[in-house]
């Protein structure tokens, strides 16, 4: 193989790796049967990963590539196909449940690193706090057949609507986990939605009632759109869809996509006692500028309540309703940055599981790590639902394996289908 004016001589494993990671493939996923120069025919191996130094010792400058998919690329990829994000979600919580994962921080379990902004600044440019205003990078790698890095960046501001703009703006960088090199920068508004909604779902597959024909909806935007549109995928039986929202406008172009993309029937209920009287299963990602409260006396018997936003309850809902949360360890996380905090409440007041922790250290629950968590469910070392009368809820709090899971099973698609956009590194890196 000439590189330059030099001739290096590449062996048969080192030849392997570099066909791998051209094809930017896992390890086996495919035969070399060209084999490297001179070697004998018939040669067939399977492939490794990133390219190792050459035999002499030289390094030897290398050719670096990564794939940009579009929002379009993703959809054609399959990033709105629900129930394979459902899919892919256990396999993520099974791999969470055997460890195989890291997300941020020295615990291995942080949400994610965020760009606080200031109430106030001497300067100009500077932004200033305002609501749903931050910038978040989510990092994270995942085990098993994933086997990658990546992170996810989002911005996110509640005045981008005025601008034409979703509240959050995100993208998915995956990277090779030995090199560094990146492998896919992504659009990921609909990654993350997706599997957003795919982690209830999954809740919904092994928590709620397998006769469940009604759900209620309470906050009609679209995480709550991308969540029915999972669960649905796991009721055979839902019929009836409860749309509750705090602006009537909204809660009815809700039900109209849900009677046309669903086919379900939707009622618009703008009274929450009457929407949660009767549905079996309870779906709540509301504003967290307006979070939702409701009460014990409200639910129906054995309901599942699916939490993916901010909701306030009753002590009576919490203490009496099964708790299963995503994962322990994440909320154990979120504990330990919260007791950091200049303000441990105000730091509680931000996640979704904050009423849980205080009551936990008001000793009215037992400490998180006697939590059932849904990988603990699925492994059989906790319990499902055990009764039809069970309440049972859900409290998902987003965890970055999630993107990189489904990012990657939309990269692997997009690569096997030719889509998106090759972007060039460098041909080779600048010795300096």
């Amino acid at each position: 193989m000439s590189i330059g004016s030099s001739t290096v001589r590449i062996s048969r494993r080192v030849f392997q790796r570099i066909c791998c990671f051209t094809a930017r493939l896992s390890p086996g996923e495919h035969e070399c049967t060209d084999g490297p120069p001179g070697a004998s025919k018939p040669w067939s191996t399977k492939c490794g990963g990133a390219i190792p130094p050459v035999e002499s010792g030289v390094p030897v400058g290398k050719r670096s590539e990564f794939l940009f998919l579009s929002e379009p690329d993703c959809i054609a990829a399959g990033v709105l196909d629900a129930a394979r994000c459902v899919d892919v979600s256990e396999e993520v919580f099974r791999l969470l449940a055997d460890g195989d994962y890291l997300m941020g921080g020295t615990n291995h379990n942080s949400h994610g690193i965020g760009l606080v902004f200031p109430e106030r600044s001497p300067f100009p440019n500077m932004p200033v706090a305002g609501p749903d205003r931050r910038f978040v990078a989510m990092p994270g790698y995942l085990g098993g057949r994933f086997d990658v890095c990546g992170n996810k960046w989002y911005g996110s501001n509640h005045a981008n609507a005025d601008k034409g703009l979703p509240r959050s703006v995100l993208t998915l960088m995956l990277n090779d986990k030995d090199t560094g090199e990146p492998l896919c920068l992504m659009s990921a508004n609909l990654i993350s939605s997706a599997r957003t909604g795919a982690v209830p779902a999954v809740a919904a597959r092994h928590l709620a009632r397998t006769s469940a024909s009604s759900i209620a909806v309470l906050g009609t935007g679209v995480i709550n759109r991308a969540c029915l549109r999972a669960i649905a995928t796991q009721l055979p039986g839902l019929t009836r869809v409860y749309c509750y929202d705090l602006f009537e406008a909204a809660a009815e172009r809700f039900a109209e996509w849900v009677r046309q993309e669903l086919g379900l029937e939707a009622v618009v209920e703008l009274d929450l006692p009457v929407a949660l009287q009767d549905a079996e299963v309870v779906t709540v990602a509301a504003s967290r500028i307006k979070p939702l409260t409701i009460q014990e006396s409200w639910l129906a018997p054995g309901a599942t309540v699916l939490i993916s936003g901010p909701l306030a309850a009753d002590d009576e809902f919490w203490a009496n309703t099964r708790i299963v949360l995503d994962h322990v360890p994440l909320h154990e996380a979120y504990v330990e940055e919260a007791e950091a905090a200049p303000d441990k409440q105000a730091a509680y007041n931000a996640v979704i599981g904050g009423p849980i922790y205080r009551l936990i250290d008001d000793g009215q629950l037992p400490p998180l790590k006697d939590f059932a968590d849904l990988g603990s469910v699925l492994g059989g070392r906790a319990a499902g639902r055990t009764s039809d009368d069970e309440r049972i809820a859900f409290v998902a709090c987003g965890m970055s394996v999630f993107d990189v899971a489904w990012g990657y099973e939309l990269y692997r698609s997009a690569h096997a289908a030719g889509l998106g956009q090759s972007l060039l590194l460098w041909d080779s890196p600048h010795g300096d």
